[in-house]
């Protein structure tokens, strides 16, 4: 999900985080010299597009101000579930019954659920009449309420749908602000009459512990098996028949409508009371150790990926580091200029006289120019230790540097914090993983992916200043491998009783060959096997998933090795068996902590998957037909008696050209499978036609990340990680196989919409200008991506072969790890295939082998992609420069819409609607885009 994909996150394996801005920005093509004049107050804002500057100005133009501007609600920055917030709120109003201040409520909505309270609930606080009273007790401070629980806590409401538009100095033609009728939420269901059964006390405690490990959700029907695989019992079926047994430790949400027992459950999580006083006790008590003067608390970045500049680290649970932005590193150095300043004028009255421990201080350093915040941490007879707060380091120096610490420089946050690096908590003082912290990351800047936002976050911390970027956490933790158990790469060598794992779909294949790596590591899954037999607590449960982490998952019955590679929101994720050289989709319910006693004997052991290709075969995008890829899948994977022979080992790509035989006549290369395949009639294929996902091309690759597939038939019960293996159908419907083309599909009904003169939250995805651009409702944006991560399961396990494309065809396509719903608009004689994303309105060319059937199942939420133009505008043939200023005000932004007009198709996706834009972003006004766009070109014309 690279534009706009909410919860997604991950990418390359190992490397990339996702939605990262790309660090070589293609140049501009030459433009004629004959270029329009633009407006002054536009000039930047074109500029800065066409220079492919990642900061575009989201605010380029300041519209006149309404004279009467309403009060509009922000659109939230992500979306969610007013029904769950609503729950979530209750609970916590239910523990807060003589009220608490609204600026409070972001923080204990982060400690009870681990989860941020989207920007856009407390904008509709004051609607949520049913759940809480707003209260505005401070005159002084305008902006500050007070919420109660509701007066009346039984009366059913629901919250509105659309901020209404304000009114405006040129309003439409509709003059009246419309009222706003709200429909019930399609997520709310009719809840059953209660049982009169009971949960027994042990079995409500179970599933709490359950619950509380997935605090992003746990689907309602991986329930049974996680609780078998667990507690070794079974889950008595009563509780998935009646789930409102499960209210009082969980909030169900159900983001599927047509289907009630497709749920969500969030855990209810109990304040710990005493363990918040007690930390607020705390940081008073370390306030005033510091200062008569207290200094605002560092906020951590609300981006997911954080650029930091890396400073030292004695420990990894204890990184320093500098966050660099306009409220960090920019405010930092502005702030340090100003001290300068003002110390150069007359520092001779001002030197610290009586330094005290704890006291902050302003040091004039060696170079007698820079004056630097710190503080002081011990005094001796004509020495002082200070650490220097935004610098994250501590040094000895001269009493007579210390100057008294003006007020107005208390205001800055130290810039100088702590972090976690996930994943090697348990290796925190290591000194191989120190040393390799060190070289690959001190005095770096990096992004960092937040895991965990906690007083001293959890962060993956990314290098992306190479081609291949590199996972910091990942890179460390193999820094305890021991060398001498990898798999042996010796050229001319010969191995014997060689198992082939995996045989992607370019002729690359896997292989494990006898070690002892090999040996040492089936000794501990033996014992891992052992362990997970003999444990009846949750406690090895994954709750906290992110890119490069180590754990275990089921390989045809039995625990295996995996690193997660990509994130597909909460619940889905790709891995890789790192000792099989398999790729799987699975959801996080199925992997597994690696047992604590068993954590370092297991991550000294290399990877056992040897990564090969048959010496002279090319390994390339259409060298490899299906046929030749399933004939060598037959011929290696069953073999138990497999032999090869190194020709080359490519050490860039961690690659060795074999030999393979499937016998130990391993001298005579004649009898290779390599020359069985060169001289078989499967190695002649059509020219030029795209078969492969893999290799080179001269298009860009459409999914790095491909999910390699085995035809070994995995044991009974296991059906969540074996790729090749088909699932019957997806949960509610029937599929179609794999290779056929779509038959009777029923689509799935057309979105609705709001009366013509009401509003609408929406998100644009894509913006071409004010004439043509999509738009996707915002209410239902979650679950859009619950049903992308459902695709992402079934289709990454069924296997390879292509759909017999045809045109207008609706099916599933794979685009950048994620499957899409389509309609194939054209299909090219070179094997590539136009595509229309039905729910993001993208035009994309994708491989033919990257398409698949679209089942039932997954028709059954509208299709998301609303085309549209802007009303208030005369219709023209839009310049590019009028087009940029356009796709800066609304392009992969939450706006809200006023329905104008809807011009009517027979396909959803040939349906046009006629809309107002309008941001309410800024507290003080509102934006009108088609205002914006008929002053520009009214000044346009006037320049021109």
């Amino acid at each position: 999900m690279r534009d706009f994909q909410p919860e997604g996150r991950g990418g390359k394996p190992h490397s990339t985080p996702p939605n990262t801005p790309p660090r070589k920005p293609s140049i501009p093509s030459e433009r004629s010299d004959k270029r329009m004049t633009l407006p002054p107050r536009f000039q930047k804002e074109v500029i800065t597009h066409l220079s492919r500057n990642p900061q575009q100005s989201n605010a380029s133009y300041n519209p006149t101000e309404s004279t009467t501007p309403a009060k509009q609600r922000v659109p939230h920055t992500a979306p969610y579930s007013p029904k769950l917030v609503q729950s979530h709120l209750k609970e916590i109003l239910n523990k807060h019954c003589n009220g608490l201040w609204v600026s409070k409520l972001p923080q204990l909505y982060q400690e009870h659920y681990k989860q941020d309270l989207p920007i856009e609930a407390l904008k509709d606080l004051e609607h949520w009449t049913h759940i809480c009273t707003v209260e505005k007790p401070c005159i002084s401070k305008p902006q500050e309420f007070l919420l109660y629980p509701a007066k009346e806590m039984n009366q059913i409401s629901t919250p509105p749908n659309a901020a209404t538009p304000p009114k405006h100095d040129t309003p439409p033609s509709h003059q009246k602000t419309p009222h706003h009728t709200q429909k019930p939420s399609p997520t709310s269901k009719p809840r059953s009459p209660a049982s009169s059964r009971a949960l027994p006390p042990d079995l409500r405690q179970r599933l709490g512990e359950l619950l509380l490990k997935y605090s992003s959700g746990l689907w309602a029907h991986a329930l049974p098996k996680l609780y078998q695989d667990t507690y070794k019992s079974k889950l008595p079926e009563f509780v998935l028949d009646n789930l409102t047994l499960l209210s009082d430790i969980c909030t169900i949400d159900y983001p599927v409508p047509d289907n009630p027992k497709r749920a969500i459950l969030y855990a209810k999580v109990v304040e710990d009371e005493n363990r918040n006083q007690s930390g607020l006790a705390q940081l008073q008590t370390s306030e005033r150790r510091l200062s008569s003067q207290t200094v605002p608390h560092l906020i951590i970045p609300t981006e997911e990926y954080p650029s930091v500049l890396v400073m030292e680290a004695a420990d990894t649970n204890s990184v320093i580091l500098r966050y660099i932005g306009e409220s960090y590193s920019k405010a930092q150095e502005k702030m340090e200029d100003e001290m300068r300043e003002f110390y150069r004028k007359d520092n001779t009255k001002m030197t610290l006289s009586s330094p005290c421990p704890g006291q902050l201080t302003a040091v004039r350093a060696e170079e007698e120019e820079e004056i630097l915040r710190a503080q002081v941490c011990e005094v001796m007879a004509d020495k002082v230790k200070v650490h220097y707060v935004d610098h994250g380091f501590s040094e000895v120096i001269s009493g007579s540097k210390l100057l008294e610490l003006h007020e107005k420089f208390f205001r800055l946050p130290f810039q100088a914090t702590k972090c976690k690096l996930a994943g090697l908590e348990s290796f925190s003082h290591e000194p191989a993983v120190l040393k390799r912290f060190e070289s690959v990351a001190s005095g770096k800047i990096l992004l960092a992916e937040i895991v965990e936002r906690e007083e001293v976050p959890l962060v993956v911390l990314y290098d992306t200043s190479q081609d291949d970027d590199i996972n910091i956490n990942a890179a460390c933790l193999k820094a305890l491998q021991d060398k001498s158990l990898e798999s042996p790469l010796k050229v001319n060598s010969a191995y014997m009783n060689v198992t082939v794992t995996s045989v992607c779909s370019d002729g690359t294949i896997y292989c494990q060959v006898p070690s002892r790596g090999l040996a040492k590591l089936n000794e501990i899954l033996e014992k891992i096997e052992n362990y997970f037999r003999s444990q009846v607590t949750s406690e090895s449960l994954v709750s906290q998933p992110f890119c490069g982490k180590s754990c275990l998952a089921r390989y045809k019955g039995k625990w295996s090795r995996v690193e997660i590679t990509n994130l597909h929101g909460s619940r889905v994720l790709d891995i890789l068996f790192v000792d099989i050289g398999v790729q799987a989709s699975v959801e996080v319910t199925e992997l597994r902590e690696i047992p604590p006693p068993l954590l370092r004997d297991i991550i000294s052991i290399p990877p056992q998957a040897l990564k090969c290709c048959l010496a002279d075969l090319s390994v390339s995008v259409g060298s490899w037909t299906p046929d030749a890829v399933q004939w060598l899948r037959d011929t290696v994977l069953h073999c138990s008696d497999c032999s090869l022979k190194i020709s080359k080992v490519d050490e860039s790509k961690h690659l060795a050209h074999v030999y393979l035989f499937t016998s130990k006549n391993f001298h005579d290369t004649s009898c290779s499978l390599n020359q069985q395949l060169a001289n078989s009639d499967l190695w002649n294929h059509q020219k030029d036609v795209f078969l492969s996902s893999h290799g080179p091309s001269k298009f860009p690759p459409t999914n790095p990340v491909t999910i390699q597939t085995s035809s070994s038939s995995p044991s009974e019960g296991d059906k969540t990680v074996h790729p090749l293996k088909k699932r019957s159908s997806p949960p509610g419907g029937q599929s179609t196989p794999p290779g056929s083309p779509t038959k009777h599909l029923a689509l799935p009904p057309g979105l609705e919409l709001p009366e013509v003169g009401q509003n609408i939250d929406v998100f644009v995805s894509v913006a071409c200008h004010p004439g043509h651009f999509v738009l996707q409702p915002w209410q239902d944006m979650y679950k859009l991506v619950v049903l992308m991560g459902e695709m992402i399961l079934y289709y990454n396990q069924t296997d390879e072969r292509p759909l017999k494309v045809e045109k207008n065809q609706v099916c599933a396509a794979k685009m950048e790890n994620n499957w899409y719903r389509v309609l194939v608009k054209g299909v090219l004689n070179n094997g590539l295939v136009s595509v229309y994303q039905l729910d993001y309105g993208k035009h994309e060319l994708v491989r033919g082998t990257q398409l698949r059937p679209l089942t039932q199942e997954f028709c059954q939420l509208p299709f998301q992609a609303i085309t549209a133009q802007l009303a208030g505008v005369k219709s023209r043939q839009w310049s590019e420069e009028a087009s940029i200023v356009f796709r800066n005000h609304v392009e992969k932004k939450p706006l809200v819409a006023q329905l104008e007009s809807v011009q009517e198709a027979s396909q959803p996706w040939d349906r046009k609607v006629v809309i107002y834009l309008v941001d309410t972003s800024q507290e003080e006004r509102d934006i009108w885009l088609h205002d914006i766009m008929a002053e520009f070109t009214d000044e346009l014309t006037n320049a021109a």
